[in-house]
């Protein structure tokens, strides 16, 4: 049996969530034993300056054991971030009044719109 076909065989259930360069998949799988588990793969696209690219991928294995215990914290701290600053984001280069500062070659400080293009996109 190749790789692929013992992954395949391994994926029982699955969802992707895109989220700009960032992706995430949660795959349910079985164990030797017949038992499932869950894995949280993050997948972050880098690109080169040839317009070549790389994929980093950081993988977290959670066993049914760990449910409870992950989701009460996953919630806990979800609930904290929301209730300390929102669901909006706030990040200075997600407004779109956003101007960037910076100092000029005469070393005069001066700002410019700045505009967030994700090329991932295009």
């Amino acid at each position: 049996m190749s790789d692929k076909e013992l992954l395949e065989k391994d994926e029982i259930f699955s969802k992707v969530l895109r989220a700009g360069r960032r992706t995430y998949f949660f795959d349910v799988r079985a164990t030797k034993a017949g038992d499932y588990y869950l894995t949280i793969t993050e997948s972050k696209k880098f690109t080169h300056d040839d317009g070549s690219f790389h994929y980093k991928k950081h993988k977290i294995y959670l066993y049914k054991e760990d449910f409870s215990s992950f989701k009460e914290i996953l919630d806990e701290m979800t609930g904290y971030v929301f209730d300390e600053k929102g669901e909006e984001v706030i990040s200075e280069r997600h407004q779109k009044d956003f101007k960037r500062e910076f100092t000029t070659e005469n070393g005069e400080v001066s700002t410019e719109n700045f505009t967030d293009i994700n090329f991932d996109d295009i």
